[in-house]
């Protein structure tokens, strides 16, 4: 993949390495992602590339190569996966059932969930107005785009949500903050040319792995009430 006559690379400890260990930590890159059914972490390609190696530089090089090919090399947070270039999509879905959709209730909460995130149940009924089922819930946690992410530290310990990183690559996001902000939603006809002047789309968090100030991390109590790990201590597959 890199070319042998490239100029040798340096490591932040100023460790230089050369082109074949830089094409060996490509090819080993390349091989996991593409044998992983899932995401692949930055942390887990690390442990398996030569030392001294810039994964994440490993990894920016390889998508380079991918740009113009019909699968691309994509970043999901701190996760790589190969996807079908967003151009051709449709020659992959052609013929194939459409999948189910998701009810308008359950689009408003996934939406709510993700731009207020962390966010309790009350909280979502709160901004929508109505009660929101558990069914409507469920649907999100099944899909693999909601999670409960801790409690809040206020009285009654509510559980709050966010979203996954399923959820980011499902929709084409790297990151949570790459949501579509107020004038790419009326671009899109999302939002109605009523809306207030002072009306304004929430900022979503910068890194939704880490708990906020106002958040308990979920203990296996926690996870045996959520329906998450059985008495016996193991997660309820």
């Amino acid at each position: 993949m890199s070319e042998p006559d490239e100029p040798i690379e340096e490591t932040d400890a100023g460790v230089e390495v050369s082109p074949e260990l830089l094409l060996e930590a490509e090819r080993i890159a390349e091989a996991l992602v593409f044998a992983s059914s899932e995401p692949v972490s930055e942390a887990y390609i690390a442990e398996r590339i030569p030392d001294g190696v810039d994964v994440g530089a490993t990894m920016e090089r390889i998508a380079v190569l991918y740009e113009n090919r019909g699968v691309n090399l994509v970043r999901v947070e701190n996760l790589w996966a190969f996807r079908t270039a967003p151009d051709l999509s449709f020659v992959i879905h052609r013929g194939e059932r459409e999948a189910r959709k998701l009810s308008r209730a359950a689009l408003e909460v996934l939406a709510i969930i993700a731009y207020h995130q962390p966010v309790t149940r009350a909280e979502i009924e709160e901004i929508r107005g109505v009660q929101t089922s558990k069914g409507t819930l469920d649907v999100l946690m099944e899909a693999g785009w909601v999670r409960f992410r801790g409690r809040r530290r206020t009285p009654g310990r509510p559980v709050t949500m966010g979203t996954t990183p399923s959820f980011l690559d499902h929709f084409g996001l790297e990151e949570i903050r790459d949501l579509p902000g107020l004038e790419e939603l009326k671009g899109a006809g999302l939002l109605s040319g009523r809306i207030p002047s002072d009306f304004q789309i929430p900022l979503p968090l910068q890194d939704d792995d880490e708990l906020a100030e106002d958040e308990d991390p979920l203990q296996a109590s926690d996870l045996e009430e959520l329906g998450l790990l059985t008495p016996g201590g193991k997660h309820d597959e």
